[in-house]
Parts: C-alpha cells; sequence; structure tokens
C-alpha cells in the first residue's frame, strides 16, 4: 500500500513563511508526478504546485513568485516553500501523486495524502 505523509503546516502571520514537506512510501516502482493541492472552507480543491518526473513545474497564478516546489535527494519526496504568505493562503493542504507499481505498469495510479492544515492570520 502506498502512502503520502506531510508536515510542516501550522499558523502564521501574513508575510511569513513556512515550508511543507510530503514522503511517498509503500509499494512504488516510479513516481511521476508529485505536487500539492489545496482545499480552503466551503470552495473546491484547486492545483497549487507539480512536480513531474522529468524536472517541470507548474503553479498555480496565485501563488507564483510566493512559492516554490521541489523534490528531495530522495525521488519520493516533495517539498512547497511557501513564502509571503497571505490569509487567503489559509487552507488544508493535501500531497498528491502519481505512480506506478512496476516496470510493466501503463496506467499510472494516483495517491492522496490526509492533508495539513495552513492558517494565515494576524
Amino acid at each position: 500500500q502506498v502512502q503520502l505523509v506531510e508536515s510542516g503546516g501550522g499558523l502564521v502571520q501574513p508575510g511569513g513563511s513556512l515550508r511543507l514537506s510530503c514522503a511517498a512510501s509503500g509499494n512504488i516502482f516510479r513516481i511521476n508526478a508529485m505536487g500539492w493541492y489545496r482545499q480552503a472552507p466551503g470552495k473546491e480543491r484547486e492545483l497549487v504546485a507539480t512536480f513531474s518526473r522529468r524536472g517541470s513545474t507548474n503553479y498555480a497564478d496565485s501563488v507564483k513568485g510566493r512559492f516554490t516546489i521541489s523534490r528531495g535527494n530522495a525521488e519520493n519526496t516533495v517539498f512547497l516553500q511557501m513564502n509571503s504568505l497571505k490569509p487567503e493562503d489559509t487552507a488544508v493542504y493535501y500531497c498528491n501523486a502519481d505512480y506506478s507499481r512496476s516496470y510493466f505498469d501503463t496506467v499510472y495510479l494516483e495517491v492522496w495524502g490526509q492533508g495539513t492544515l495552513v492558517t494565515v492570520s494576524s
């Protein structure tokens, strides 16, 4: 079974910074992409940033220039550095991964973490 474990959420003042971490474990042959999504109260889950196996990144317009996604030395970890945080960044942040279980898999599976709460407030 594949599991994503997130950490790093918390309470921060506007303008502050936080760093989220996500580590994947379990029956994984290859991770195609990892990313972060968020869901604010009363809103739908939305993409924040993604990192592909080939190294390309994608960001929501609302976080460009403030957030940076990166991969750890181990391919199964991903980080989200969040700077210049705003109250509207308050949400539960979820880690997501697309992965395969063997060389012969032709379809990537998807797994989500449990989420970590980020609250931006003075």
